[in-house]
Parts: structure tokens; sequence; C-alpha cells
């Protein structure tokens, strides 16, 4: 490989270097008609309405792992964190912090990859900037994605409406991206593959919504896991939560490689999944859009919110004790998203 197919200071110079970079990868791939303006900015119509936006950094290694890459992560990532406000994502926008030396062919693959999750989500990518590094400052590539979404008339999901009673729902089994990284970064080899479950949430938050009106807290259990979310809802809320562990769908090579690691899958990343919080009276409905999706075919009802001053989470656990399950203490698995 030669220095023509890396990327060097040049690629970040904002000279004729850098506009080809633009012109032949990024515009190649992300093409549409917002971004083949050539702005530095992206103007367009909304309907009236509340409006969602949120941000998002990626620095996850390794780039690329079974299901997936730091590219599709990061549309994927972006579009859910504004699908668990009940809203529907409209645009994206994508800064590429790139290391000197980084090739070009890693690089277009990551956009590839990026522009057909853009694509298959709807969602697409209107703007964006591009920097780079000296080499030994940065880690090949990190990407930072922005979007914004629409949220329905009369739909009002938040992490602080949680009230005792409420019916806590998972969308379907726990820690497969966090033990497909780890799985890639080991080199670890199971009788059967562990992918990541990246996807794009939107769809079938749309469903769940369209089933019920009355969802409280929508969260995709990323970083910290089920059991950070559930922490974090329980704070928000100043509610407790009661988990069953016999409920919790968790993939059996999950399971081993987790032991195998020295892991708790409460506590492992995920990347297509959520948490739903709802009233009883709406779990049946919102459990049965859910199986109904391709994404939440293996949905449950995994516990219930009580009221608890000290705003603990705690399971039951198969053998019928009780265990509180708490923040994390450090984090198990860095550079995971």
């Amino acid at each position: 490989m030669n220095s023509r197919d890396k990327i060097d200071m040049t690629h970040g110079g904002g000279g004729r270097a850098m506009a080809q970079l633009i012109e032949s990868l990024f515009l190649k791939h992300f093409d549409n008609e917002l971004l083949r303006q050539g702005n530095d900015q992206a103007a367009f119509e909304v309907a009236a309405g509340r409006l969602v936006m949120s941000t998002d950094g990626h620095v996850i290694s390794p780039l690329f792992f079974p299901g997936g890459d730091i590219g599709s992560l990061a549309v994927h990532g972006t579009i859910n964190d504004v699908a668990m406000a009940g809203a529907w994502p409209l645009y994206l926008s994508a800064g590429f912090i790139l290391e000197e030396g980084f090739p070009l062919a890693d690089l277009e693959r990551i956009v590839i990859s990026m522009a057909s999750a853009s694509r298959e989500a709807g969602v697409p990518v209107v703007t964006g900037d591009t920097k780079v590094v000296e080499r030994g400052k940065g880690d090949g590539v990190f990407i930072t994605t922005t979007g914004i979404g629409r949220v329905p008339e009369g739909v009002a999901i938040s992490g602080d409406r949680a009230r005792p009673g409420d019916q806590i729902l998972l969308s379907g089994t726990l820690g497969d991206h966090g033990v497909a990284i780890m799985s890639s970064r080991e080199n670890l080899q199971f009788e059967t593959s562990i992918r990541s479950d990246s996807a794009a949430l939107h769809t079938l938050v749309a469903a769940m919504v369209a089933a019920s009106g009355e969802i409280h807290c929508l969260r995709d259990p990323t970083r910290g896991g089920l059991a950070a979310t559930l922490n974090e809802l329980a704070r928000q809320s100043g509610v407790g939560m009661r988990l069953r562990e016999t409920a919790i769908p968790i993939r059996p090579e999950v399971n081993a490689a987790c032991e195998l690691l020295g892991l708790d899958p409460l506590y492992v990343a995920n990347e297509g999944k959520l948490v739903c919080i709802c009233p009883p009276e709406a779990a049946e409905a919102v459990l049965h859009a859910m199986k109904a999706h391709p994404l939440g075919r293996e949905a449950a009802i995994i516990g219930e919110v009580a009221a608890d001053p000290y705003g603990l989470v705690q399971m039951e656990t198969r053998f019928g004790g009780h265990r509180v399950v708490d923040w994390i203490a450090g984090e198990q698995l860095p550079r995971i998203c």
C-alpha cells in the first residue's frame, strides 16, 4: 500500500485533497439532495410540532466486528437515541476524526456501511465534517453523529415518568453486542457465532406507540447494559425496580461467553434492544406489538416498577433469592460503542 492509499494531513487541510476526499468518498456514498448542495449546513422543512435532537461519539475498538462496524453503529446509535423519545428520526449529521495513515480502503468500507445503514433506516446524512490528526494522536477513526426527529402529537415519553405498578418490558436478548466485541478483541472462538445486535429501532418504537399512547419511558441499554439503564430510570423517576431473572432473555452462548470472560450479562452493552416502561393495562398490547415486529420477537415482561424511597433495582434470582442490581463500578467493557 503506497502513501496515496492512506489518510494524510492534506486530507484535512481545506485544499484540493480534502475536496477530492469529500467528493470521491463521502458525497459518493451518502449522496442525497441536501448533501449535494455542498453548504456548511443543511436547510430543510419540518412539520409543526416538537423536535428532539441527540448527539453521540463513537470510539469503538475494533472498528469491524461480527454484525457491524463503527459506521453502521454510528447511524443506529443516534437513530435509537432519537427514537427513545417516541420520535421519528428525520436527518443525521456526521463528523469524522481521521488519523494520519489510516487506510483509505478501510475508511471507504466504513462509509459504505454507514450509508447503507442510513438508507435502510430512511434517515439521510445531510451534513458533516472531516478533521485529520497526526499519526499517534487518534485511533484510526472516531465518528460523531447528531440526529433530529419529530415527536408525534400526544406522545410524552421521558425517563422521569415511571410510576409504581408500571411493567418493565425488554425487546429481546441481552449482551449480544458487548460479547461480540469482546470476542473479536480476544480472538475467541465459540461453537456458534455471536453477532452484534446493532439495529435501528425507530420502526419498532413506532409500532409500540401505535399500539398504546400510554408508554411512559423508553431507553436503549447501551453502555452499562440493562443494569445501568434501570438504575438511571429509577433515579430519574424516584422509584425502585423489581426484576425476575427467569424472565430476562439471554442466549445460552452469550451466557457461556460471559461466564468465560467473567462478565455479568446485565451490565453488558446492547445496540439493538430497548427497555419500555408502561402502565399494566397497556403492557399486553405493547408486548404484542413488539413480538409482531422483527426486532422484538423475543420481547418479554421482565419486572415491574415499585415504590422505593431508596431507588433500588432488585432482582429475584432463579433460585428464589434476591439481589441488588447496582450501578457498575468502573466499566466492564471500555471502547464498546
